[in-house]
């Protein structure tokens, strides 16, 4: 008897059909949207008011310091955050912490208006800010698996990566032209772009609440610990991003090379920032069409190490159209990376834990990116953003052999099914 042939891959046309998910993919990208251009807008608020009274160095280490204030709520937060996802309705957390957002965006416009901005006040607006982000991080991983059938889950990661990779671009982009008008200009757009937000994740109707596990919050908070510490492939994924990101966290340090090194101004601010999100968006469209297939693990280790070593051309360059492709490769490169991490965790982990999962999974994705921040700003004080870009760069590069040698399971990791 002839062997049943496989299973042809899901199209994408088949994932565009799912009613609820299209709207998750909206909430998505209007929010990733505007939080780029949040990003971009505080970012750069603090570097000029900074520079007022202090040095180019002393004013890096202030825009470091928006990464440490927006993290540390994430970190004290995690472990309730990721039970409170497994408990409650993810898509009314949602909406609550869209809420948080728009509150904090809100501070920040009518401040910048009234003439009452500080660095002291964007520090807070951005601790807020992160406490909201605590909560929305794991809700919004594990909601996005409850909106497709399970055939279709490593296509919508692909696809969920590039509504944030896309709205990356188009936000800096955007934020560099939105804040040589005025902050509160960016400010206020943000606020419009939040309020769409809420509206998407309103319009899904699917139950979103999950089966939730017996045993008391502090049981399953420790549940869900001991599940990313036993499941080394989980482990070493998402640690191999903590320190890999963390190190090589040179994109923090853009207002200063745009300002003080390569001399372009709030526009080619705009342009760097959005640079490495087009090369994850090429990156991503491809995946999108063309999942991986095998060498899932090599890929992942390759696209580290190629981040790394494009944050050293990076930080080397002192032409704006050769930083700019050097993003672009570290953002591409990084893509690739992360599309494995999420998708390997997302199918090794059943629903009833994806949220405290997901929460572990923000800790260290949030300490890789804003204590990446934090990185770069102090190592710029000391070496200055120069040679804060190399040596984060050639520390990606060697947690990227470390970790391949720690993880043999990881580095071996073939097919994402």
């Amino acid at each position: 008897m002839a062997d049943t042939p496989p299973e042809p891959p899901p199209s994408a046309r088949e994932l565009l059909r799912q009613r609820d998910y299209l709207f998750f993919w909206g909430s998505r990208w209007t929010g990733s949207f505007a939080s780029q251009i949040q990003s971009v807008a505080m970012g750069w608020h603090m570097y000029v008011l900074a520079r007022q009274t202090r040095s180019v160095e002393e004013s890096a280490f202030l825009v470091g310091m928006i990464g440490l204030a927006a993290f540390l709520p994430v970190f004290l937060l995690t472990l309730p955050a990721g039970e409170a996802a497994d408990r409650y309705d993810r898509r009314k957390i949602l909406l609550m912490c869209l809420t948080g957002e728009i509150v904090s965006v809100l501070t920040l416009a009518v401040a910048s208006m009234n003439g009452w901005a500080s660095p002291a006040l964007l520090l807070v607006v951005a601790a807020f800010f992160g406490a909201s982000r605590a909560f929305f991080a794991p809700a919004n991983t594990a909601l996005g698996p409850m909106l497709v059938p399970r055939r279709l889950l490593p296509r919508s990661i692909a696809w969920n990566s590039l509504a944030w990779q896309s709205a990356a671009i188009a936000g800096p982009a955007a934020g560099g032209l939105l804040i040589a008008a005025s902050p509160q200009t960016a400010y206020f757009a943000v606020f419009a772009l939040y309020g769409l937000a809420v509206f998407f994740v309103a319009s899904i109707r699917k139950d979103a609440t999950p089966d939730v596990n017996p045993g008391s919050r502090w049981q399953l908070m420790k549940e869900g610990l001991a599940y990313v510490w036993r499941q080394k492939i989980v482990f070493g994924a998402i640690s191999l991003d903590l320190f890999a990101v963390l190190l090589g966290g040179a994109t923090a340090l853009l207002p200063v090379f745009a300002r003080d090194v390569l001399h372009v101004g709030s526009q080619g601010f705009g342009v760097l920032r959005a640079a490495p999100a087009v090369g994850a968006t090429l990156v991503g469209l491809w995946l999108a069409a063309k999942p991986l297939h095998g060498r899932a693990g090599l890929f992942m280790f390759g696209g580290v190490a190629t981040f790394g070593a494009a944050t050293i051309v990076f930080g080397l360059s002192q032409s704006m159209w050769l930083s700019v492709g050097a993003l672009a490769v570290l953002g591409g490169a990084d893509m690739l990376s992360v599309y494995v991490r999420q998708t390997l965790v997302q199918l090794v982990t059943p629903d009833a834990m994806r949220g405290r999962v997901a929460a572990v999974s923000s800790v260290f994705i949030g300490a890789s990116n804003e204590l990446g921040e934090f990185e770069s700003g102090v190592v710029a004080r000391l070496l200055g953003p120069v040679g804060a870009a190399i040596f984060g760069g050639v520390g990606a590069m060697v947690v990227t052999g470390l970790w391949a040698r720690l993880f043999p399971d990881l580095r071996r990791a073939d097919r994402l099914e």
